[in-house]
């Protein structure tokens, strides 16, 4: 207030002071400047007199303004008061209130404890199930159900009550039959069109074109399975849809009431061919390695069985005969009665070893084969290896599908060098035995024939 008083009467002089310079300045005389300044003095008392009755207006305003304030203060004071009390008593009131509830419901609260429980592990198996398929928005009573049980100002009705336990009576009921129903399935290409749909239980859902169905939880919606189940499961389902009575074969997924899951991934599974094509240029190479020793190895065994049918023949008759090695080893002998022993033995052990690399032919590249088909499977493990840890350099260790091909083929050529290896190994081995059995025969017959011969020498002398 004092510091409004102190600008006013600063801003009064300095208005008298503009007022004299500008009589000083009009004035002609010195009489008419004096009643010119005693004009101004009687004029700017009367302006004081009018700012201080402005002042002490305002002043009185703002006291009464703040009585106002005070009053005011004091009456919300006094409303607060009351409304404290009146909290307290409803406090009391609800408490009181809570308390009737309580013993009015007994043991209505332990059963509704139990229907929310039910509820919920209800609405949980009805977002999975494949029922779900045939009778679609089930969910949404129950999560009203819930909501009401949750809170206190409603109880549920008797007929929701009784509903809840139709629901679940037909989910029992449901997950034990096989129906047919019409839905719409979407195809792998995207395309949806409402078709007549087989459900078997909850556990598995055909067309009638036997194509297995996913159930979509999200969505509500079936899609057929982008990859179907090899063998003869299609052809069961199909004769499964259009079966009236009676048993049919049907391949059944186990896997809770989702349906789809473990026969998907067993669809997903990799064939033998993709398995192949895993292995990469290191596992084309040792299948055509493979394929080229067991092809040798048949054929060799063949030869090899031809040529002993022969051998045997030729032990049964008294004349060497040139289609076999024994007919051709006993021809030295007739060729050349007369010949001494030294020189016939000589020339039969020519004869034999004559016969032994057309008898072995091959046999030693089967052995070289079963012995670098498990070094090539390593050179594939190794490469594999070295294309996992590059894709652990470029993206990190914590996605397995960027690691996943190059274990995938390292694993995969190490099982081909060992599927080329065993066999080749197994079959080295007959055909080694059938060569080893014809040469073991020349090597038996020609010992024979020498001894023949030293005696009808000996017997000569």
């Amino acid at each position: 207030m004092k510091t409004q008083l102190f600008k006013s009467i600063i801003f009064a002089a300095l208005t008298m002071a503009a007022a004299t310079t500008v009589v000083a300045q009009d004035a002609k005389s010195l009489d008419q400047l004096l009643g010119f300044v005693k004009q101004g003095q009687v004029d700017e008392a009367k302006e004081n007199k009018q700012r201080e009755a402005a002042f002490r207006n305002a002043k009185a305003k703002q006291g009464q303004l703040l009585n106002e304030a005070k009053a005011m203060r004091t009456a919300q004071e006094k409303r607060s008061a009351q409304l404290e009390g009146d909290f307290e008593k409803n406090e009391l009131r609800v408490a009181d209130k809570q308390r009737q509830l309580k013993e009015r419901l007994g043991t209505l609260t332990e059963l509704f404890g139990h229907l929310t429980s039910t509820a919920g592990d209800l609405r949980g198996n009805f977002g999975s199930s494949l029922v779900s398929a045939q009778f679609p928005n089930r969910e949404a009573f129950l999560d009203e159900m819930i909501a009401k049980m949750s809170g206190a100002e409603k109880l549920p009705s008797i007929e929701e009550i009784e509903r809840l336990w139709f629901e679940l009576q037909r989910e029992m009921t449901e997950s034990g039959r096989i129906v047919t129903f019409d839905a719409e399935v979407s195809t792998p290409s995207g395309d949806k069109s409402v078709r007549k749909v087989l459900r078997v239980g909850s556990f598995n859902m055909v067309t009638e074109d036997g194509k297995y169905l996913q159930y979509v939880a999200e969505t509500g919606g079936l899609n057929e399975l982008a990859r179907q189940p090899s063998g003869p499961k299609v052809g069961w389902a199909a004769d499964l849809a259009s079966a009236t009575d009676g048993f049919s074969p049907f391949g059944v997924d186990p896997t809770g009431p989702t349906g789809g899951t473990f026969l998907s991934a067993l669809i997903n599974t990799p064939t033998l061919g993709e398995r192949f094509d895993q292995g990469g240029q290191i596992g084309m190479a040792i299948g055509i390695v493979g394929v080229f020793a067991i092809l040798l190895a048949v054929w060799r065994l063949i030869v090899l069985t031809g040529v002993n049918a022969r051998v045997n023949a030729q032990l049964k008759s008294d004349k060497a005969n040139n289609n076999n090695p024994l007919g051709r080893v006993l021809m030295v002998h007739e060729q050349n009665p007369t010949m001494d022993t030294e020189t016939l033995e000589l020339k039969l052990s020519e004869a034999i070893l004559r016969e032994i690399p057309n008898i072995e032919f091959g046999l030693n590249l089967l052995k070289i084969i079963a012995a670098i088909a498990p070094l090539m499977g390593l050179l594939g493990t190794v490469t594999g290896m070295i294309i996992t840890f590059q894709a652990i350099t470029i993206f990190g260790a914590g996605d397995p599908k960027a690691m996943a091909g190059g274990i995938s083929g390292a694993l995969v050529t190490t099982v081909l060098g060992l599927l080329v290896a065993i066999p080749t190994v197994l079959l080295h081995t007959v055909t080694n035995g059938q060569a080893k059995k014809i040469i073991h025969v020349l090597d038996e017959q020609s010992t024979g024939l020498i001894a023949e011969h030293t005696e009808a020498q000996l017997g000569k002398a």
